[in-house]
């Protein structure tokens, strides 16, 4: 049996195996830092730097003001989304509005992700992880942020259940989240 760590290069005696999603969240409870679970295994994710922590913070402060009084609440990149085929992801931002318990690990019902892209992710963000996100029933909208310019992508599911597609270019680029019952502006997350 191979000697690795949970990105899977060696380390001293630590040996982790495949895990399904129920067992790599009680993993997670005793790790220090953060994980996702890919294709069975875990994986560390990486620090950000401060632009891109300071659109996730103001990310969670625009939707915790607009959804203030709804079922729904934003949670930080620590919450975790089930995706439906074992893998469990971290979005930036994570809209849940399932019912309330504060023993939770992950998204109940998670209506809404948010990932600000970076260098190192890029292309795990835009390609797989948009696919992942796409696949999670209860997920009507998904939002890409650029953290150099105020610029995103909003995946958002359509009433036939079909995914469109919209560019938001520029500080005033409106958000609609008819998902949520709110709509955001870019700058609420430029801040």
């Amino acid at each position: 049996m191979a000697r690795r760590t949970a990105g899977g290069r060696a380390m001293g005696d630590m040996t982790i195996e495949r895990m399904d999603a129920d067992t790599f969240l009680a993993w997670c409870t005793r790790q220090e830092g953060r994980y996702e679970l890919v294709d069975g295994n875990p994986r560390a994710m990486v620090g950000a730097r401060a632009r891109h922590d300071r659109i996730v913070v103001s990310a969670l402060v625009a939707f915790r003001r607009a959804l203030a009084g709804t079922p729904c609440e934003p949670f930080s990149g620590d919450f975790a989304v089930r995706i439906p085929k074992g893998n469990i992801r971290r979005p930036d931002v994570t809209i849940d509005c399932g019912a309330t318990d504060d023993d939770r690990l992950f998204a109940q019902t998670p209506t809404a992700v948010v990932e600000v892209l970076s260098p190192s992710t890029r292309q795990i963000d835009l390609n797989v992880k948009v696919a992942e996100y796409q696949s999670v029933p209860s997920i009507a909208h998904i939002l890409l942020i650029e953290p150099e310019v105020a610029k995103a992508v909003l995946f958002s599911r359509t009433s036939d259940g079909r995914w469109s597609m919209e560019s938001l270019i520029g500080p005033d680029a409106a958000i609609p989240l008819p998902g949520l019952g709110i709509a955001l502006s870019l700058s609420d997350f430029y801040e």
